[in-house]
């Protein structure tokens, strides 16, 4: 099943600044080579549930890996089965009444 998923992975105990924990996980969804799109408090990605969600595992895994005693993570997901639509389609479908 193809899932678009709104991911905030927090690492607690680490300080302020918290983008070396983000670049990490943006790493391991490169690595998984999954679509995604960083936004000001989260990431969009996109692909099969089952590889979404064991990199989303390989995030919390890497972000304690590297110092975070601590996570807290929000997850929103969003799947369908009346047809596919990409994380671009939403977009693009949005942009196109905005213009109209």
């Amino acid at each position: 099943m193809k899932v678009i998923v709104d991911l905030c992975v927090v690492p607690i105990g680490v300080g302020v600044s918290v983008s070396k924990y983000v670049a990490e996980c943006q790493k391991v969804l490169q690595e998984a080579g999954l679509s995604h799109q960083l936004h000001a408090y989260g990431t969009n990605i996109e692909g099969n549930w089952d590889d979404v969600f064991a990199a989303i595992k390989r995030c919390h895994q890497r972000v304690h890996a590297i110092g975070a005693p601590r996570i807290t993570t929000t997850i929103k997901v969003g799947t369908r089965t009346d047809r596919e639509q990409s994380m671009q389609d939403k977009i693009d479908s949005v942009n196109e009444r905005r213009s109209s």
